[in-house]
């Protein structure tokens, strides 16, 4: 990755200029949109950006990076050109909405680099000075974004135009998986008395060695169960309000400092907190999780009790009824345990593509243990796969439609919106 940020800076120097420490500096003109500036700072950086998340090669890739900086000057130009015309219509967001797309973007270049340091390696500055140099590029960004939606959101398709297109393109769709219309209730498998009570009394043990003056990082590293943090310590980095579990976030945001929490208990298991560092809705911190056992007998009790429930569920609705009283998935609970539309093969429930064709319409399954707990699934209905057809996969070739329908509106639209403004794109 340092090999492709040192090559694009030779790239860009002719673009921008270097000073005795090869620090890039501004700069040129790279383009002019009406009356708005694009430097060539601005280009470089975004292709710096862009060539790093593609981790194009030097070596390899000198035709792709050039193709790279081509795209985003031609982006950039049809960006200021739906900005003047977002401005006309009077689209805008918020800051708080720039802020929290910043924060995502920033905590993807962390995650896919690895840590805080090696981001800004990455990215050839340090986080704050990239927050601040690339607020207003968000800002720009999302308005094109959404008055681009607000553009297209209006296209629609007639069922004339989906068979239209469905005739015009039949030859080039791919072929429809099956798919399958389902729903779930979910029993976890949870550990019993005697396991919660020893895995506490571990943990209370470890928070004692810590106050006693025992290395926070090196126990999380002996000792954690959470795979994600254990090598680094315990430490889970910057994380931004909202993004943890409840029990854990009303602890680590309210706490001081440098202070090792009292056990809390959340859905992992157990947790002793400790908050390094506060930046407004920002924290840094570190835990350490012990898991309590799940033994033979939590094992059988959790498949008797879910076997106990398939036998109530003789109907639809008592397996609506069922899954709002019982299932431990927040997320469909309330809405009869609706898993919507299924390809088998990229569930998301990875068992489904086992059980597939064993499971009847309208019939609970039989338990299915995966690693959330035990399931019970029921089928709604079946799509059948294969070539595409109007009948059997409507919906979508709908979708299809609608989106070329839209894409060639867009296009002939951004062509004819060029015509109005003055465009000079400046030669590299």
């Amino acid at each position: 990755m340092k090999k492709i940020l040192i090559y694009l800076t030779i790239v860009f120097s002719v673009v921008c200029g270097q000073d005795k420490n090869n620090n890039v500096y501004a700069d040129g003109i790279a383009a002019v949109v009406g009356e708005h500036i694009v430097l060539k700072s601005d280009i470089a950086q975004l292709v710096n950006m862009a060539a790093a998340q593609q981790r194009l090669n030097p070596s390899t890739d000198i035709e792709k990076l050039l193709l790279l900086q081509n795209e985003v000057v031609r982006s950039v130009v049809d960006q200021k050109i739906i900005l003047e015309m977002a401005a006309v219509d009077s689209i805008e967001v918020e800051d708080k909405d720039v802020d929290r797309a910043l924060d995502q973007q920033i905590e993807m270049f962390i995650s896919q680099s690895g840590g805080e340091e090696q981001a800004e390696e990455m990215l050839g500055q340090s986080l704050k000075s990239f927050r601040r140099e690339f607020w207003y590029e968000m800002k720009d960004r999302l308005t094109t974004e959404r008055y681009q939606q607000t553009l297209i959101n209006k296209i629609s398709v007639s069922r004339a135009d989906v068979e239209s297109f469905f005739y015009t393109y039949k030859d080039s769709l791919p072929i429809f998986p099956m798919m399958v219309k389902m729903r779930h209730l979910l029993i976890a498998v949870e550990a019993g008395e005697d396991s919660r009570r020893l895995a506490y009394d571990k943990l209370s043990n470890i928070r004692k060695k810590i106050i006693g003056g025992d290395s926070f990082e090196e126990l999380a590293s002996l000792y954690s169960q959470d795979p994600g943090s254990r090598q680094k310590g315990g430490s889970l980095g910057f994380v931004r309000r909202g993004s943890l579990v409840s029990e854990f976030e009303s602890v680590a945001f309210s706490q001081k400092v440098n202070v090792v929490s009292e056990i809390i208990e959340t859905q992992f298991g157990y947790h002793i907190i400790e908050t390094e560092e506060k930046r407004g809705d920002k924290i840094r911190v570190r835990h350490i999780l012990i898991v309590p056992e799940i033994v033979e007998e939590d094992e059988s009790l959790s498949y008797k009790y879910a076997l106990t429930l398939k036998d109530t569920a003789e109907t639809l609705k008592d397996f609506k009824r069922l899954t709002a009283l019982y299932s431990k998935d927040a997320q469909t609970k309330e809405i009869g345990g609706d898993l919507g539309w299924i390809n088998p093969n990229k569930s998301p429930i990875p068992e489904i593509s086992q059980i597939i064709g064993l499971l009847d319409i309208g019939v609970c399954s039989l338990p299915v243990r995966t690693e959330q707990g035990y399931h019970l699934f029921w089928v709604d209905s079946y799509r059948q796969g294969g070539r595409p057809s109007l009948a059997m996969h409507w919906p979508e070739i709908e979708g299809m439609a609608l989106n070329h329908k839209r894409s060639e509106w867009y296009g002939d639209w951004i062509a004819d919106v060029r015509e109005r403004f003055y465009i000079q794109i400046n030669n590299w």
